[in-house]
């Protein structure tokens, strides 16, 4: 913030000489910054799509003839095909906040971008937090009615060592929670930082607002 700080400075120094041209500089240099952050937030989204379908391939396939046996597949397919849709249709979103922030031409429109834009990251990470949590309960909840069939193929796999069906569901269910801690703290960091810094960029836009 070194740079927006000196030209607010020097805007309020010779505000009555300069008012509109360094009013103008400020208003750019936000734009620009914002419309940065929301560039990044388009990437990271696309990056972790990316890097969900390349950890897919490398799933043993023992834990796929595992997750077939026990008749999850199609339904372990039909959410990961609605995952794929629902998230292509955040990075679409994301980025047509992207081509709006761009094309701003007034302080008034900006916070409003901003403002879409944070409420469609919260979303983002909403549905992402409760999708991994809503897998993670009803898988286990099929698990837990199928002790049978479960206890069977556990038995028969060497990987399991004839793990008590009670102790994998236990197991699934801390591994689960680690999981999704581990999710909600990258989000927290990666989207959360970027977030701040627009909703700082926002509270900078009501000041000149205000002026």
């Amino acid at each position: 913030m070194d740079q927006l700080e000196a030209l607010k400075q020097r805007w309020q120094a010779t505000e009555q000489d300069f008012p509109k041209v360094s009013y103008q500089d400020i208003y750019a240099m936000l734009l620009k910054k914002s419309s940065s952050i929301v560039k990044w937030i388009v990437i990271i989204s696309v990056c972790e799509i990316a890097l969900w379908t390349v950890l897919s391939f490398f799933v043993p396939e023992n834990s796929r003839e595992f997750t077939d046996e026990m008749g999850l597949k199609s339904m372990f397919l039909g959410i990961n095909i609605f995952n794929y849709i629902v998230t292509a249709a955040f990075i679409y979103l994301f980025y047509q906040n992207y081509k709006k922030i761009q094309t701003t031409g007034t302080v008034k429109e900006l916070m409003g971008n901003i403002l879409r834009t944070r409420k469609t990251v919260h979303y983002f990470v909403y549905y992402n937090i409760g999708m991994a949590t809503l897998l993670l309960i009803g898988s286990n909840i099929y698990y837990y009615y199928n002790q049978d069939k479960l206890a069977e193929l556990l038995r028969q796999d060497d990987t399991f060592g004839g793990l008590p069906a009670e102790t994998f569901i236990n197991v699934n269910i801390a591994a689960g929670i680690i999981l999704i801690g581990f999710l909600a703290l990258f989000y927290y960091v990666i989207y959360g930082l970027l977030l701040r810094r627009l909703k700082r960029n926002y509270k900078e836009l009501k000041k000149m607002e205000l002026q």
